[in-house]
């Protein structure tokens, strides 16, 4: 197996005896005399170190006819390299993720690629463990398993959720997958609560919570996202068929809590799958700081802030309008020209939460729009509307999986877009890792200490710190705010 997605035995040993949580979904661990895979941080006895096996990946522990642990529930676990990255690999996984295997062949996303569907299988054995149908496949039964373990939701459903049009076909595969029946699990777990779901999202720690409520907080769009001290609260879907959801935090397990109400079961995937970008939960924050660890500048910034992660957005093109609306004015100055297009041009939901009442406008209703009514200068309302063309033409897109080079050079080609709000919206938008706005005022004046650095110097400097620049940037904004107002000015 390829180092790349797994630790070495010898560290994977270590883990598996400390139970260390800092390398949950980084490995399995298959024990032969039980037939069952493992994460890390198992509960159950330590087996002998001659019955085990480690997998990179839980598709390749089930390739192998291993079933999944009922005591650790390997469903938990973050995932490992789906995060936004360059090799073919990464950008696979990213798009598997996204679902390009549910509807599409294996062929089709080989084209993506830009590789033929045999090299794909060959790289993907290679890498994983396992295909990119089995990883497919995995993950919609590892889900399946979640829903039958934590939710109400009758098994219908449930298959609905996990991708299966038939029930009976469904039955097969969790049966093959998870070496039982979904009724049996249905039997073995306790009591879930009915009405609103509630499921575990898992993450590696450390993670700063509160850090990330509050930059989304600073940003969140009234009328579609309220953020407390403890909560993070959003509306989605059409006017008249809205989902809500919440997230918090549990105070005693490395885990999120996500709610959620009144939604279409096939639209679960998409809802945990954003939820993991927008609080970053797959972040191997190992690898980040082992790199950025190495200049002294970021170490301190590392040692102040452990748990820093990306904050990602919840949807592509909510978040190219934003950067866009913030060129040149303040975060606040932002969010009230966000409410003021909410207001404008977004529809009222009915029935609507106390606050949570409107849906962002799409690319549609912005591209003839009259924005300078909103306050808006008409060379910015000029960028607003060539952005809702593009979208709607898919000259720029949102899904996962692009470049990042290509990404930018497509979105600078709009007018009264740069690099900067490129660079910015790939952070956000396409949590790409290595997104780094090098004209940035706040990063060329930390980075240079005693005078203003200039954009290539800036990018020169960045250069060591690949692929994981996402994070330097976070964490180089918040040493900015540490500064006292005379150092800032």
């Amino acid at each position: 197996m390829s180092p790349t997605l797994m630790p070495s035995a010898d560290i994977c040993d270590r883990a598996r005896a400390a139970k260390d949580a800092r390398f949950d979904g980084l490995f399995f661990t298959a024990v032969r005399s039980t037939g069952i895979y493992c994460r890390p941080v198992c509960p159950a006895p330590t087996p002998k170190r001659q019955n085990i096996s480690y997998y990179p990946t839980a598709a390749a522990a089930t390739a192998a006819g291993y079933r999944p642990c009922l005591r650790c529930r390997p469903e938990l676990s973050p995932s490992a390299n789906v995060r936004g990255g360059e090799s073919l690999v990464q950008r696979a996984l990213a798009m598997i993720a996204e679902g390009a295997l549910q509807d599409a062949s294996i062929e089709t996303l080989a084209g993506r690629i830009g590789v033929s569907d045999r090299q794909l299988r060959r790289i993907f054995l290679e890498h994983t463990g396992a295909t990119p149908i089995a990883v497919h496949t995995t993950r919609r039964l590892l889900l399946a398993k979640q829903l039958l373990t934590e939710t109400s939701l009758p098994v219908t459903q449930v298959a609905l959720a996990a991708g299966f049009q038939s029930l009976r076909r469904f039955n097969a595969a969790f049966l093959e997958g998870c070496g039982m029946a979904p009724t049996a699990i249905r039997r073995q777990r306790e009591k879930a609560p009915s009405g609103m779901l509630s499921l575990r999202l898992g993450y590696r720690p450390p993670l700063d919570f509160p850090g990330l409520l509050a930059f989304l907080g600073k940003r969140a769009i009234p009328g579609i996202e309220r953020v407390t001290a403890g909560s993070y609260e959003r509306v989605l879907g059409p006017a008249d068929a809205s989902t809500w959801i919440r997230v918090t935090a549990d105070p005693a397990k490395p885990e999120l809590r996500l709610e959620i109400s009144d939604t279409d079961p096939r639209a679960i995937p998409d809802i945990v799958r954003r939820v993991r970008r927008v609080f970053d939960l797959d972040a191997d924050l190992r690898a980040v700081h082992a790199v950025l660890g190495e200049s002294p500048l970021l170490a301190t910034a590392i040692h102040k802030r452990p748990g820093l992660r990306v904050p990602g957005g919840w949807d592509g093109f909510e978040v190219a309008v934003r950067a866009v609306l913030g060129q040149q004015v303040s975060v606040a100055g932002a969010t009230t020209l966000a409410r003021r297009l909410v207001d404008a041009h977004g529809e009222q939901r009915s029935p609507a939460r106390e606050g949570l009442d409107r849906v962002f406008p799409a690319p549609a209703a912005l591209v003839d729009a009259p924005l300078e009514n909103i306050g808006l200068p008409k060379s910015r309302a000029a960028t607003l509307r060539a952005l809702a063309r593009a979208a709607l033409d898919g000259r720029i897109g949102f899904s996962a999986g692009q470049r990042l080079e290509a990404f930018v050079e497509s979105f600078v080609a709009l007018p009264g877009i740069g690099a900067w709000t490129a660079h910015y919206v790939a952070m956000r938008a396409l949590s790409h890792p290595d997104a780094f706005p090098a004209g940035d005022l706040v990063l060329q004046q930390v980075l240079g200490a005693t005078k203003r650095l200039s954009e290539r110097e800036t990018e020169a400097c960045s250069q060591a710190w690949r692929p994981w620049r996402a994070y330097a940037v976070l964490h180089l904004w918040h040493l900015a705010g540490d500064l006292p107002k005379k150092e800032k000015r």
